[in-house]
């Protein structure tokens, strides 16, 4: 049994009341501490993924209670693959945070971060339903704090409707739970996924109750559609730096999704046609609305946030045909998009710092006017999914993963529209915040180390795209060990180690 499994969730679980408590009044301790926990945190997320990156799958079982009697983590490669995603964003937030002061403005900013942190591994790691719910809470609260940081009206009221919203999906959660015990009298993932095999067809109708609700829960963490709305106001009156952690939140639910679909509701399950009839309609909807709004938006911020709903919409169009190899060329336009998004914001946030406001509107030039105009235009070819970046070969590999679908037509012709939709309204912000300015002399220079996260994010793109065939087949890999689980069952509740 690794003990290094629980180390990414107990680092900033105990680093965050240290911040809140000991140097809340000295805000230089706070960030070297959060900058050495988020170093830990990043160095423990990459120990993780070299242990799986050859399909081994580790099991820390709390107490050492065996399961499905006690709590279980699980490392396996889609766990720690999202844990390093993670890692990787949150030094690229934390980097802009310490380079634009922003956390100086308002107070705890750091153990919120911190508390973020925790709750995000959590819930990659967990083996439990509940816990996969209890980890959902410690995110909710965590981003709801760091959401209404530094405060205004506008914002507190989008906090207000992020939380009710997001509330209305914990009853749901609890709901699909308890419906699902009462079925299999279990909450463990690999056990329940035991229980249903066997599970006579005269109890299918309340199974397939708790497969409903569990994954309208998904979708709502999500944002796909009909469940959306709640994403581009919250988003867009995020701090920037906030918005740009919150761009893994919306994969929370994709990675939901993929961890207990295959393995509980397998294809052959009473149950496994639930979730691409309900998914694949929803993705394409959800990916229109998104561009769309790309298009529509007057503001750079609302924007980055519909952005963001059509970047899922693309994702789960993937995920939605429940194959292997759609799933792999998800996983790679997963890890770009939460990379764009992420860069889009942190870009957004150094435009209004300039200009005081985001709206798409022609004004005064700016400072670092050619640099800031070369990190938009950069990150929205990736945003938009155009050569060369990744996001281009990832909508590629989803293209020929789902060729030979019955839906590969409706498929193909969303994803290409999709991507016209947003090379166009994209182009026009660009045009306006970029072009259509006044050519007086540049203001004098910012702060100079405003822009190493966005720098940082796109060194992650085009990492992502010199190592695309090696990153491509381990990530092929890893999506048919999400359809082959029986490795990750024996793992859980056999020794402790699955080959």
């Amino acid at each position: 049994m690794s003990h290094w499994i629980i180390a990414p969730v107990v680092l900033p679980a105990l680093l965050a009341p240290l911040l809140m408590l000991l140097v809340r009044n000295d805000l230089r301790a706070q960030r070297v501490l959060s900058m050495a926990g988020t170093l830990g945190f990043a160095a423990l997320a990459a120990l993780l993924l070299v242990q799986t990156a050859g399909g081994e799958i580790s099991v820390y079982r709390l107490g050492n209670w065996p399961a499905p009697f006690g709590i279980v983590l699980v490392a396996d490669r889609l766990a720690t693959l999202m844990l390093a995603l993670t890692a990787g964003l949150a030094l690229a937030v934390l980097a802009h945070v310490l380079g634009t002061g922003w956390d100086a403005r308002g107070r705890h900013f750091h153990a919120l971060f911190q508390f973020q942190l925790m709750g995000l591994a959590g819930a990659f790691l967990t083996g439990d339903a509940f816990n996969l719910f209890v980890f959902f809470e410690v995110m909710l609260i965590a981003s709801y704090g760091l959401m209404i940081h530094g405060g205004g009206r506008a914002r507190l009221r989008a906090g207000v409707q992020y939380v009710v919203m997001n509330l209305a999906g914990s009853v749901l959660f609890l709901l699909a739970l308890g419906t699902l015990y009462a079925v299999t009298g279990t909450l463990n993932m690999a056990d329940m996924a035991v229980r249903i095999a066997e599970l006579p067809p005269d109890e299918a109708g309340l199974l397939r109750v708790g497969a409903v609700l569990l994954l309208l829960v998904f979708a709502i963490k999500a944002a796909l559609v009909p469940l959306q709305f709640w994403l581009p106001a919250t988003y867009a009156n995020a701090p920037g730096p906030v918005a740009a952690l919150f761009a893994i939140l919306t994969k929370v639910g994709v990675y939901a999704i993929l961890r207990i679909y295959p393995l509980v509701f397998g294809a052959d399950s009473i149950a496994g046609d639930i979730g691409p009839t309900l998914l694949l309609p929803a993705a394409g909807v959800t990916l229109l609305i998104g561009m769309g709004g790309v298009m529509g938006a007057r503001d750079l911020g609302r924007m980055a946030a519909f952005a963001v709903i059509g970047s899922i919409g693309t994702l789960m169009l993937g995920v939605a045909v429940f194959s292997a190899a759609a799933t792999g060329a998800a996983l790679f336009y997963l890890i770009h998009s939460t990379l764009a998004a992420a860069a889009m914001f942190l870009v957004a946030d150094l435009v209004q710092a300039e200009r005081g406001n985001l709206t798409l509107q022609p004004g005064p030039r700016l400072t670092r006017h050619g640099l800031l105009a070369a990190l938009f235009f950069t990150v929205a070819i990736g945003v938009a999914g155009m050569p060369p970046l990744p996001g281009f070969l990832g909508k590629l590999m989803i293209l020929d993963a789902t060729r030979l679908q019955p839906e590969a037509w409706a498929i193909w012709s969303l994803v290409l529209v999709g991507s016209l939709m947003a090379v166009i309204g994209l182009g026009r912000a660009g045009a306006a915040l970029f072009w259509a300015v006044p050519r007086e002399p540049a203001p004098a220079s910012g702060k100079p180390f405003a822009w190493v996260g966005i720098a940082g994010l796109l060194s992650g793109l085009v990492a992502l795209t010199v190592a695309a065939g090696p990153t491509s087949s381990w990530l092929n890999a890893t999506s048919e060990a999400i359809y082959a689980p029986a490795p990750y069952i024996a793992a859980v509740l056999g020794n402790g180690v699955g080959q």
